[in-house]
């Protein structure tokens, strides 16, 4: 699994001496890994791709940064020969209650409160494994479409997933996502926020892992929290007694889940392609 050596690199960059390296669940990317030493355990990630997990390292940081919601502790982060690795804080977790979702909707809401001047990013990530751009824009409209939904849409056509019939018009879709968008300021996202992004430590403190950062329309995460579940209505109660929704926050969490979907029709196949028939049909009439 490791060669000593790599061990032995391990073990320098998180200053503690190694007794065990097991495989643990912990995502469908990068290998993950319990790194049992002589004091506190690790949590270790592996991937071919420096880059993905150099992109998870920023978010972190950034995140951690806004001082508004806690993310594992960096121990490491390096090259093992043809592979990276990044060495985080272990956290042991538990299955939340009523309280641990308003303090978690409460610290997501501070987050969000976090501003830039433009939406995107000092550099580009990955969403899952896939690319996602972040050059840096000063209007939503065209940050949504030009960088999130027409990249997501090429790639499936270029899969074999959508036809070219099927994809809107560009000024198409930013003159209906414009009656939306409206005053939308640049927060800064988790970008990844489903309910394996996160975890509630024994203690009931809230952790954010696996981030996709960037700033963006802070409607964003809560978009992606509603697609698969596992959000109690605490955490939405409290998240919105901060950042209210508005008049269009329905159509709005509509359209970015939209997004996700088209990142899950790349990422795992025709499963979710009538999500996205679904939506656009709703929104862009094809």
């Amino acid at each position: 699994m490791f060669t000593k050596q790599q061990v032995q690199i391990i073990s320098e960059h998180i200053s503690e001496k190694i007794i065990s390296i097991n495989p643990v669940s912990g995502g469908d990317i990068a290998n993950s890994y319990l790194v049992t030493t002589d004091s506190n355990p690790v949590f270790l990630k592996t991937h071919h791709n420096f880059k993905l997990l150099e992109a998870e390292k920023i978010g972190l940081e950034s995140i951690l940064k806004s001082n508004t919601i806690k993310t594992p502790e960096i121990l490491g982060f390096s090259n093992l020969e043809s592979i990276t690795f990044l060495a985080l804080e272990w956290i042991d977790s538990k299955t939340p209650n009523s309280k641990d979702f308003s303090k978690l909707g409460k610290q997501l809401a501070k987050l969000h409160q976090q501003t830039n001047n433009s939406f995107g990013f000092e550099s580009n990530n990955f969403i899952g494994s896939l690319h996602q751009s972040n050059v840096l824009k000063a209007n939503w409209n065209e940050f949504y479409i030009e960088e999130r939904l027409i990249p997501q849409m090429q790639l499936a056509h270029q899969k074999g997933l959508l036809n070219q019939s099927e994809i809107p018009d560009e000024d198409n879709m930013k003159s209906i996502c414009n009656t939306y968008f409206k005053n939308v300021k640049p927060s800064l996202l988790h970008g990844d926020l489903w309910s394996g992004n996160y975890l509630i430590s024994d203690s009931g403190i809230p952790y954010l892992i696996d981030p996709s950062v960037y700033y963006g329309h802070s409607e964003i995460d809560i978009a992606i929290s509603k697609l698969f579940g596992g959000f109690g209505p605490e955490f939405y109660s409290e998240y919105h007694k901060i950042i209210p929704k508005d008049k269009f926050t329905e159509e709005c969490i509509e359209l970015y889940q939209l997004y996700y979907f088209l990142v899950h029709l790349n990422l795992f196949g025709s499963s979710y392609y009538p999500s996205v028939k679904n939506t656009l049909n709703t929104y862009f009439k094809l």
